[in-house]
């Protein structure tokens, strides 16, 4: 009798378990790749949508066919597009499928695609069409996607949206720096071009350009700002002897030292660099000159220009001496700007420029002597 009742025991529990497992099965939804996915177009899509004073801007859709409530991502991008070539993200991914796009973000963004299209400030604001596209993916619990999930939604127009100009302004470099042959195309010891006084959009050096070249760069580094050949206006005295060189390099078909000249302005939402390559002219000034004036330039002050980069420049004799209330100067002339902009002095050996900073310490000499400069490497003396 107990066997019998313990057979029949085992086959109702047996029973119970197969019955289990088939409802287990039935609740475990199966994933499969959605074929639906529906962006609802806002109420708003044909009104004129002023970017600059809307906040948020938000759209919704529906969850894709997944045939069960998923654990989903939502993300939307746009495009000036109808088929939405060049899209961008506006909206990353989400739980929500209320997708909220930051007006300012977006604007900034399309004010990048329609200048790219050839429109300036000056056009601003436009009135443009925006496509928007949204995209699901179901993710697993820790947030990754699964495969054959993806969807794109269907394209929503919106018909009329105001962009007013809205990049930041373009600020001009406070500082530039000069590589080259000169130096072994190394930018740890790439010297710093010496802003012209009062003007922080102007600098200059002596640069010793041969036929390989030089470049420049607000940063010390390669990267996508250094300044090439077709991307300056090239002049100055000696325009005739730079070339295009090799990786577009600023070279000379006649090797020697230049007094380069950067002048930078914006147009357009761009930095246009003027570079000048002038006479490599270096001038006494003041109490030591012959004159014991103050005229630019004056006859029979000038240096002699070294025929090697790691050359000295040697000033004439001192015609005069010097005291310590005017003491020896000297300059490079840039055009436009008083000769003091521009002016620099040897201290302890060592070439000290004015640049932006106040006037300098007043060095007293003794007629007969000469100032020696060595650009390459920033230093000098008086002997």
């Amino acid at each position: 009798m107990n066997k019998t009742i313990k057979s029949i025991l085992m086959l109702v529990m047996g029973a119970c378990l197969f019955t289990a497992c088939d409802e287990d099965r039935d609740s475990n939804p199966t994933v499969k790749s959605p074929t639906t996915f529906v962006l609802n177009k806002p109420a708003i899509s044909n009104a004129v949508i002023d970017l600059a004073n809307s906040g948020k801007i938000n759209v919704t859709c529906s969850q894709p066919d997944y045939g069960f409530p998923a654990n989903t991502d939502y993300s939307l991008e746009a495009s000036l597009n109808a088929n939405m070539e060049d899209a961008f993200e506006v909206v990353t991914a989400q739980k929500s499928a209320v997708l909220g796009i930051d007006a300012a973000s977006m604007a900034a963004t399309l004010t990048d695609k329609i200048k790219a299209t050839g429109k300036n400030e000056a056009d601003f604001p436009v009135n443009v069409k925006v496509y928007l596209r949204a995209k699901a993916v179901q993710v697993t619990a820790y947030g990754t996607a699964i495969k054959g999930t993806e969807i794109m939604s269907n394209i929503v127009e919106l018909s009329q949206v105001l962009v007013e100009y809205s990049l930041p302004p373009v600020k001009i470099p406070e500082q530039l720096y000069v590589v080259g042959n000169f130096n072994g195309w190394k930018w740890d010891t790439a010297p710093a071009m010496v802003p012209v006084h009062s003007a922080p959009n102007v600098f200059w050096r002596m640069v010793w350009v041969d036929n390989v070249g030089i470049k420049f760069n607000s940063e010390k580094t390669w990267n996508d700002n250094v300044v090439e050949y077709d991307k300056a206006v090239v002049g100055g005295e000696l325009v005739g002897d730079i070339l295009k060189g090799d990786n577009g390099n600023f070279k000379s078909s006649t090797p020697g030292w230049y007094l380069v000249i950067v002048t930078m302005s914006v147009s357009n939402g761009k930095i246009i660099y003027n570079v000048d390559f002038n006479k490599p002219e270096v001038w006494l000034m003041g109490p030591v000159t012959p004159e014991a004036g103050w005229a630019e330039k004056e006859e029979g002050c000038s240096f002699e220009v070294p025929a090697t980069k790691d050359g000295e420049f040697v000033s004439p004799a001192f015609a005069h001496a010097s005291n310590e209330d005017a003491g020896l100067r000297a300059y490079v002339k840039v055009p436009g700007f008083d000769w003091w902009k521009s002016e620099f002095m040897v201290f302890n050996k060592k070439l000290v420029y004015r640049g932006a900073g106040d006037d300098q310490e007043r060095i007293v000499v003794s007629a007969g002597q000469k100032l020696y400069i060595n650009f390459s490497n920033d230093t000098g003396d008086i002997k």
